[in-house]
């Protein structure tokens, strides 16, 4: 027992029924009112708080708020109960003392996860004087320290039950080589999910591919085990995490620019009209407002093919939006067909030349 216990078990045994009768009471009027005041600090704390441009403090005193409420209740209601208990016997007292600190240990472990939880979705967002951070690498932040909080609070209960944190341990050390063993698929599986925090090739929201699996989509959700991606015709797919450390993966969520790359065949009998449509695409291109000038933009004949004299335009749109590339490589190709009308060319379609051999004369060659 500690000193408050024995303060307690003191005041009972030394009372007579009426004046204990009394003393709970005023105990439990002592708690309603500590209860209230501290809901009214509260309450003009969080006035107060408003007011300010700090958005830390008002958060911190909303995740305080219920924790410290349901603390109060726990500490005022374990004093009653000791108080009430039969003769006050100190294995009573030791229960009620037992779970008093049980609860506190809990309560104070909630407290730490919803103070994680709100960390973690105000970094998510930007603030008035701060940019957002990454939403998955804060959200790997956040579901480590929640579980590091859980281990701390689960062995912090088994060492106030009595047990030895140094035997829980060692057994954990053995347990942990044969659970290594039967869930080796699991453990890699929470080591991929790893390193995609850590390595950030792709997010949440991103467009990912890869070329050595029929993987591609809008990434939805990065768990510890598998990593769900919702494909373009709208099925969801589940990829474990330990796949993404055996392939290549394609992020073209981050590409800077599009390519337009096209090759565009002219008649034979066009061939001397090739250079000034050349030269007027490229023209035309330097002076689109879509096309990104900075970059690479080559406008060259290419071959001599079998029915055609072709070019080829190569160059990147400013958009990286898949349906705005389109909607101007549409144009693009529009344009570049006007140019070519307009130097009175023609694109080549396939085509075949039959050569006829002239008839010989009947007698001919001694015949």
């Amino acid at each position: 027992m500690d000193t408050m216990d024995q303060y307690l078990l003191n005041l009972g045994l030394d009372s007579s029924p009426s004046i204990l009768l009394s003393k709970i009471f005023l105990l439990v009027f002592a708690v309603l009112l500590f209860n209230f005041l501290v809901r009214k600090l509260f309450s003009q704390f969080a006035i107060k708080l408003k007011k300010t441009e700090n958005e830390w403090d008002d958060a911190l005193l909303d995740v305080a708020r219920k924790p410290l409420a349901w603390g109060v209740w726990v500490v005022g209601m374990a004093w009653v109960v000791g108080i009430v208990s039969h003769a006050f016997d100190a294995d009573t007292l030791n229960f009620v003392a037992t779970l008093r600190d049980t609860l506190l240990i809990m309560l104070v472990s909630w407290f730490a996860v919803r103070l994680v939880n709100v960390v973690v979705a105000m970094l998510a967002r930007p603030g008035k004087n701060r940019d957002a951070w990454d939403k998955t690498t804060v959200e790997a932040m956040g579901k480590l320290v929640k579980a590091a909080v859980i281990i701390t609070a689960i062995l912090a209960l088994m060492q106030h039950f009595g047990f030895s944190i140094s035997g829980v341990l060692a057994f954990g050390g053995v347990g942990g080589i044969a659970i290594g063993f039967a869930a080796k698929d699991l453990l890699s599986n929470f080591f991929g999910g790893l390193m995609i925090y850590m390595d950030r090739q792709f997010s949440v929201g991103d467009w990912i591919r890869s070329p050595d699996k029929e993987i591609e989509g809008t990434v939805e959700y990065i768990g510890w085990r598998i990593t769900r991606i919702r494909t373009f015709d709208m099925r969801p797919l589940y990829v474990p995490n330990a796949t993404f450390a055996n392939i290549s993966v394609e992020n073209p969520s981050r590409m800077t620019n599009r390519r337009f790359y096209e090759t565009f065949g002219l008649r034979y009998q066009d061939q001397s009209k090739v250079q000034d449509i050349t030269v007027a695409v490229k023209a035309m291109l330097l002076a689109h407002a879509a096309i990104d000038t900075h970059q690479t933009l080559m406008v060259n004949v290419n071959t001599y093919n079998a029915h055609s004299v072709d070019f080829f335009v190569y160059s990147f749109t400013k958009t990286t939006q898949w349906a705005e590339f389109h909607e101007i490589k549409q144009e693009l190709l529009g344009l570049i067909g006007d140019i070519v009308a307009q130097n009175g060319a023609e694109f080549a379609f396939p085509t075949q030349t039959i050569q006829l051999l002239p008839q010989q004369e009947p007698g001919a060659n001694g015949v």
